[in-house]
């Protein structure tokens, strides 16, 4: 079977002639019916039920019609990426993840990414949110894997991955460790550790107070570590978000679910990247990662 015979039958369906299907695809009306035809024999099947000089399509035509017109997508956009791909002195993915995550899916995407197709040079960068969503905007990266914090922009490809519950990470020499569950309210005398440097530490200050609902103090840290370190020292918590797979954390210190008014509180981490931009590398990694997420579940 001939994707140019499956070309022709889906254009000869949505423009419900022949005549107008040979002139938009240049070729004579004969071509195009004896194309078909061969097309029916291959399948064994009727696709067009014709009746004198007009047709109809059979509910196998239809099925046909629907499956072969996404295939020939899938087709031409694979010919678009060999050809960019080709075209390029070397291709690269350049990604964005938030500073706090820590899931090992991250780290596994790449890896099997990077084994799937080695000729595509990855460069990774971390950043708050906001650094992040700037990034993206000026086109220094492609993809971020970030929490959403605003609601979903027609310019972008907003590719949910995962939804996980908001957890907090504590010192074993507070009290507040031996609970099984710890609600928002019961943390408003402890300081909240967050992650950003001097120039986003408003942005995420207030987006953890008005949005989140976390009360009273914020210290600062500039990693993932250092925050740690802080904590393995009693002088706050640090709000994590149970993305995927994490290391345990240290012996002294228990990671505890939050709750707000009662429920769980979940956060919404995406893939994002421009529209305009997309390519196949960057559905590929997206998906990639999806599928670690959903076998971690």
């Amino acid at each position: 079977m001939l994707f140019k015979q499956m070309n022709y039958f889906v254009t000869v369906v949505e423009k419900n002639s022949f005549t107008e299907a040979a002139e938009e695809l240049f070729v004579t009306q004969s071509a195009i019916s004896q194309q078909i035809q061969a097309l029916e024999e291959d399948l064994g099947v009727e696709l067009l039920h014709r009746q004198h000089r007009k047709f109809t399509i059979t509910p196998a035509g239809e099925y046909f019609y629907r499956e072969a017109k996404r295939i020939l997508v899938t087709i031409e956009k694979v010919v678009s990426e060999t050809q960019r791909v080709d075209e390029a002195e070397e291709t690269h993915l350049n990604l964005g993840y938030l500073r706090v995550y820590n899931g090992q899916e991250l780290h596994q995407a790449i890896a099997e990414f990077s084994e799937t197709y080695p000729e595509v040079a990855i460069n990774i960068i971390n950043g708050t949110h906001e650094e992040l969503y700037q990034e993206l905007r000026q086109n220094t990266v492609d993809v971020v894997l970030s929490d959403q914090r605003r609601a979903f922009s027609d310019e972008y490809i907003n590719y949910e991955l995962i939804k996980p519950e908001v957890f907090i990470e504590i010192s074993d020499r507070n009290s507040l460790s031996q609970k099984d569950t710890l609600d928002i309210e019961e943390l408003k005398n402890i300081p909240c550790i967050l992650i950003a440097n001097k120039t986003q530490q408003a942005f995420e200050e207030d987006f953890y107070r008005n949005t989140l609902g976390f009360d009273g103090t914020f210290l600062f840290a500039e990693s993932l570590e250092d925050a740690r370190m802080m904590v393995i020292g009693n002088r706050g918590f640090l709000p994590i978000e149970v993305a995927g797979t994490l290391p345990s954390p240290a012996i002294t210190v228990k990671r505890l679910p939050l709750v707000k008014n009662g429920k769980a509180l979940v956060r919404n981490y995406c893939a994002f990247w421009k529209k305009e931009r997309t390519n196949y590398f960057m559905e590929e990694f997206a998906s990639l990662l999806h599928k670690l997420f959903v076998l971690k579940k």
